[in-house]
């Protein structure tokens, strides 16, 4: 089955589609190294290393096993839902739509539907670049969000990035999807609205 719903798509389409289901996977396995390793500094702030090298050596190839069996676990779950996942990003970023013959080649409805979308992305933009600067500038009055990182463990920067890069790959699955089928969804709330 799924095979018959990938030749429904473009080379290039699928690729958009495993490319995305890899960086998934990638903020998934970041994320939940952070936590993990948030959760240690939270039991053990500091002396991790001093305290893992005191072990006697099989404790320590069983702690190494034991991230390096759930990393693997990881990979082997993922890799079993390459092809679910990735369709699954293809379905929603490539459906099909028809529009209603009295919506086509209307300017109004066009030019309303660019600036909305066109709205959203400044949006968007806007907050990614008031974070970034946010962090630029280092703490300060002016600066709130740099102050909470401040305050940051290496377990808490992972699982920061880890949370940074889902949400940078769910915003560009929206900006994608809103761009491609952003039109169709002002038709459909139009159509209900004149019902």
């Amino acid at each position: 089955m799924t095979e018959d719903l990938k030749s429904d798509y473009s080379p290039r389409q699928r690729a958009v589609g495993e490319l995305y289901y890899v960086f998934i996977v990638a903020a998934c396995i970041i994320t939940l190294g952070g936590l993990v390793w948030s959760i240690v500094d939270y039991w053990m702030p500091t002396g991790k290393l001093g305290a893992f090298l005191e072990l006697n050596l099989g404790y320590q190839i069983a702690i190494i096993a034991g991230f390096l069996a759930g990393l693997f676990f990881l990979l082997i779950f993922f890799f079993g839902l390459f092809r679910k996942g990735s369709i699954l990003v293809l379905k929603f970023l490539f459906k099909t739509r028809n529009i209603e013959e009295r919506y086509r080649n209307r300017l109004d409805v066009k030019i309303a539907a660019g600036g909305l979308l066109i709205s959203i992305i400044a949006v968007v933009v806007g907050l990614i670049y008031a974070i970034i600067n946010d962090l630029l500038i280092g703490p300060g009055s002016t600066a709130p969000f740099s102050n909470l990182l401040s305050t940051f463990t290496s377990g808490n920067w992972t699982l920061f990035i880890g949370l940074i890069t889902f949400a940078f790959i769910a915003i560009s699955l929206f900006m994608v999807y809103f761009w491609k089928n952003g039109y169709y969804v002002i038709l459909k709330i139009m159509g209900t609205l004149e019902k």
